[in-house]
């Protein structure tokens, strides 16, 4: 069962939403400790996202995310898509774009394994480039331009340092820390932090794959969501 579905890195610095079922939290993240608070207490996702009332993304809720410019950031839920602007510490959120399926939203990703969801995202520290994971499979695509960047591959192939861990075989949810080409990768009740490098396979490990609720202590409680 996956802990966590989604994941906003907020134009805020060290904030991040996270996304479970029909519910999130919004937390503020400290990389290498155990001192995050949590900023949003749990609640309904169409409570604080009243522009997603009666959405998809409300109801099941959000399987994937990724940020973009300033607050706006591409949610995801099973073939469909919307842009919106999350409104970071209120409810003044608005749909830019959207809800579509994610084929007419980027129509590169048609006939491809993402065509009908995608499971999680990161964006990368190269221009408008983000990762987009599916079961053991991921690629690259700039969001603006909406074209591939690349190919799609395996995980294991183009992230090596993940052969071997539940991660290679697919990940839940994902979000880039603000600073340096670093993310944390979540699968079920556990996560690993990764430096990455864009367009190489030189990544490292920072620390191991560990329990989310050994080092995410404020999210005790609260995980897993029923």
């Amino acid at each position: 069962m996956a802990y966590i579905n989604a994941a906003i890195r907020s134009s805020r610095k060290n904030e991040v939403y996270f996304f479970m079922k029909n519910k999130y939290v919004r937390l503020h993240y400290t990389p290498g400790s155990s001192n995050d608070t949590i900023l949003t207490n749990l609640c309904l996702i169409s409570t604080n996202f009243p522009a997603l009332e009666a959405t998809f993304f409300a109801e099941p809720g959000i399987d994937c995310a990724f940020d973009t410019e300033a607050s706006e950031a591409y949610v995801f839920s099973t073939k469909y898509c919307a842009y919106i602007d999350y409104a970071p510490g209120s409810s003044n959120d608005k749909i830019l774009s959207g809800p579509t399926t994610i084929a007419k939203m980027f129509p590169v990703l048609k006939n491809t394994v993402f065509e009908n969801g995608i499971d999680s995202a990161f964006r990368s520290t190269r221009g408008k480039e983000v990762y987009l994971f599916k079961g053991n499979k991921y690629t690259r695509i700039d969001y603006d331009s909406k074209q591939l960047i690349g190919s799609i591959r395996n995980i294991a192939d183009g992230f090596t340092i993940l052969k071997g861990t539940i991660f290679e075989s697919g990940i839940d949810a994902c979000f880039a820390c603000h600073e340096n080409s670093e993310a944390y990768l979540f699968k079920g009740d556990k996560y690993v932090w990764i430096k990455f490098t864009p367009g190489s396979s030189n990544d490292t490990l920072l620390g191991g794959v560990r329990p989310i609720l050994d080092a995410w202590t404020c999210l005790r409680g609260i995980l897993p969501v029923s």
